[in-house]
């Protein structure tokens, strides 16, 4: 049973949270409130307002200030995800917006209840986006909106969707969203002439709103044929939505929209036809039609999107022409040969000719040429010249040609990076999309680093050869087995004993050799932060390099990857070697470039490695840290129990996705805090880069057999 807390022990409480030293807040007011509390209550408020602190004084003081009125408005699931809201707008959008919602607590509670059965934009997300993006046509982004649209290149979605009782159906209504304005795009409701119409008519608000009603039948009709197992979800979720279903004369009326031939201008000419005249209501997941934001959208990606072609046909002709005997601009004349409209399941295709002859096409192009079908129906003959010498610039093409290195300079912005949550361990969660992280170059040194490292080390590097061939060639004794070239003694003692008990003899009683084919991707990351200049960094690129050429003997699959950063907004990782890279001269070379950084953010390094390991298909998977120290920033407070705590957390999500952690270390200090974060046996330190290729034969004998 909990004690209560007296009027005094609560007051040098808050004193203590709130630094009233230097705040100078008034904390006897809030402990005449807190005191009156039953004991849990206490406790409750207590330690959540000391939680919120770590993030911010003056939300803990806000918090402890109506905690009372708190407990009296919402049990205590509710209080905590309250302060836990306020706490992730604080990290996106600063203090007065996390006060707004913990003044605002009615409003909250109001919205508490639709969220327990809602879905979540910030939770869905993460499934939503793969879902859109693995459609055909453009690929498309999402965003959060005050409505749910599309401009032709985004789709905004409403923070929360709770419109049906279950969280499952209120996902799968933005999943049926997502895929009707995905649709919208698709399918031809985006055209130029169509959108002039919807904008300049007479009436344009009654022609819009007939034109979006007949384009949902239609648009039903291409998700039936192109997403048959949703639209039967879609079909559900609108006939429990709707109150007055569309009647016998609507379904007669709009029947031809739903046909394969049909296009949207059939729908525009069918609206302005039934201008004036009642139409059923419009579903949740239907969103609204912007047509002058379409029109805008449009008309920029049109122009970005005939310099991408161009640019790429000059890039093409220029290659050719480096080929050819005698080059001439009339050698180079470029066409398309389109495919009719394809069918709802296949990406929209045009063949690029040369001079009559077939192209091989780059990704990007391709996704462009898509894009450009899709917009205007065909490739217009005025796009296939290529461009002219300085004809465009970047901004022509909607991009600055900023290298990895550039983006990080000037205002910050976040494009092409990775976001990940961090672990903060005082408030218990997580700080979320909290970690920027981008894969940055490797500086290639063509230094011939490799030769000398293979000469200093020839005898070690043969012993390690051996030793992983060794490990190739291991047979894996199975037991218990139907057949086999011994007994398994086990099993037999204890099969003659359930026959004497009158039980079944099982028939499985023998062993036998098996040489298991070997399934195993290994990830190295490597510490890039200043502490390893000199000695240290040698030491790495040194086993890198014995630690190749020993699993290239192997033939198992690995990556290498360096890691560095400044700040949670500058957290990098550097590809050395991916798991589809060959190790080549290119990788030899990267890995003598490898130099000291900044600091050891080790967190965000892991969750985007765990993320690379995840893309590959392996049974067994191993992350292999080499590091000099432990996690650390140049702001004191990672470099606390807060970084180990946050490594700590990153490591068991790791595990959570069968990935077996391991690191080793050169800090003699590692002991304090290497079993906190990996555990007793997923460790070691050595002060010798001759042990360490060997350590790693070790940990992969102990794992992969």
């Amino acid at each position: 049973m909990i004690a209560k807390i007296s009027f005094e022990q609560i007051v040098t409480m808050l004193d203590d949270y709130f630094e009233v030293e230097f705040s100078f807040r008034n904390t006897q007011r809030i402990a005449e409130k807190l005191v009156e509390l039953e004991p849990e209550q206490q406790a409750f408020i207590l330690d959540w307002t000391r939680r919120i602190a770590s993030t911010h004084i003056e939300i803990a003081y806000q918090f402890a200030d109506q905690g009372q009125r708190a407990l009296a408005l919402m049990d205590e699931v509710m209080i905590e995800a309250w302060v836990l809201r306020a706490m992730d707008i604080y990290d996106r959008s600063g203090l007065h917006a996390a006060l707004k919602v913990v003044q605002q607590m009615e409003l909250f509670v109001q919205q508490g209840r639709e969220r327990a059965s809602a879905a979540i934009f910030e939770e869905q997300v993460g499934v939503l986006l793969p879902f859109v993006q693995g459609l055909s046509g453009r690929k498309l982004k999402l965003e959060l909106g005050d409505q749910l649209y599309t401009d032709g290149e985004v789709i905004y979605l409403p923070a929360v969707m709770a419109h049906l009782p279950t969280p499952r159906d209120n996902f799968l209504l933005y999943k049926a969203a997502v895929a009707f304005h995905w649709a919208e795009t698709r399918f031809g409701t985006i055209q130029s002439a169509l959108l002039d119409e919807l904008i300049n008519h007479p009436v344009a608000d009654s022609l819009l709103r007939v034109f979006h009603r007949l384009e949902v039948e239609r648009l039903n009709g291409c998700l039936s044929r192109e997403l048959p197992g949703l639209y039967r979800d879609l079909s559900r979720l609108q006939s429990s939505l709707e109150t007055e279903p569309p009647t016998a004369k609507w379904q007669a009326l709009t029947s031809p929209l739903r046909e394969p031939t049909a296009r949207a201008q059939d729908s525009l000419e069918l609206a302005i036809k039934l201008i004036g005249q009642p139409i059923p209501m419009f579903s949740p997941l239907h969103g609204v039609i912007k047509p002058a934001l379409l029109l805008a959208t449009l008309q920029k990606r049109v122009k970005r999107e005939k310099a991408q072609f161009r640019v790429s046909l000059k890039a093409i002709a220029d290659e050719m022409k480096q080929h050819q005997d005698e080059p001439s601009e009339s050698r180079q004349r470029f066409s398309v040969a389109e495919q009719e409209m394809p069918a709802m399941d296949e990406e929209i295709h045009v063949e690029l000719l040369m001079n009559g002859k077939s192209m091989p096409i780059p990704e990007d192009l391709k996704g462009v040429m898509s894009s450009i079908k899709q917009d205007l129906g065909e490739i217009p003959n005025d796009y296939l010249v290529p461009a002219g010498a300085g004809e465009y610039d970047y901004r022509d093409l909607g991009e600055e040609k900023l290298s990895a290195e550039d983006v990080w300079s000037g205002t910050y912005h976040e494009d092409g990076a990775f976001l990940y949550n961090e672990w903060d361990y005082r408030r218990k969660h997580y700080r979320k999309s909290w970690c920027v992280v981008r894969e940055m170059p490797v500086v290639e040194q063509h230094d011939g680093f490799v030769d000398q490292v293979r000469r200093k080390y020839q005898r070690l590097l043969s012993s390690l050869r051996k030793t992983f061939e060794a490990m190739r060639d291991e047979d894996q004794l199975l037991k218990r087995q139907v057949y086999g070239d011994g007994v398994d003694i086990d099993a037999f003692v204890e099969s003659w004993a359930d026959q004497h008990m009158g039980l079944e003899m099982s028939d499985r009683l023998f062993t036998r050799m098996h040489r298991q084919e070997r399934n195993i991707a290994v990830m190295f990351m490597v510490d890039m932060s200043g502490s390893t200049q000199g000695w240290v960094n040698q030491a790495e690129r040194e086993a890198l390099v014995l630690l190749a050429e020993s699993l290239e003997t192997l033939g198992d699959r690995y990556a290498i990857y360096g890691f560095t950063g400044m700040s949670r907004k500058r957290c990098e990782v550097f590809p050395v070697k991916t798991f589809e890279q060959e190790y080549d001269d290119e990788v030899k070379a990267r890995i003598s470039g490898i130099r000291a950084g900044d600091y050891t953010r080790m967190g965000a390094a892991i969750r985007h490695l765990t993320y690379r390991l995840s893309e590959v298909e392996a049974r067994t998977k191993l992350l292999i840290t080499l590091s000099d120290g432990k996690p650390d920033d140049y702001h004191d407070d990672y470099r606390s129990q807060y970084g180990i705590e946050d490594t700590r957390q990153s490591l068991f999500e790791a595990r959570r996705q069968g990935i077996h952690a391991f690191c080793i270390t050169i800090d003699e200090a590692g002991q304090d805090y290497l079993p906190h974060m990996y555990g007793a046996a997923n460790y070691t330190v050595i002060d010798d880069v001759e042990r360490l290729p060997l350590k790693v034969a070790d940990i992969y004998k102990k794992i992969t057999t």
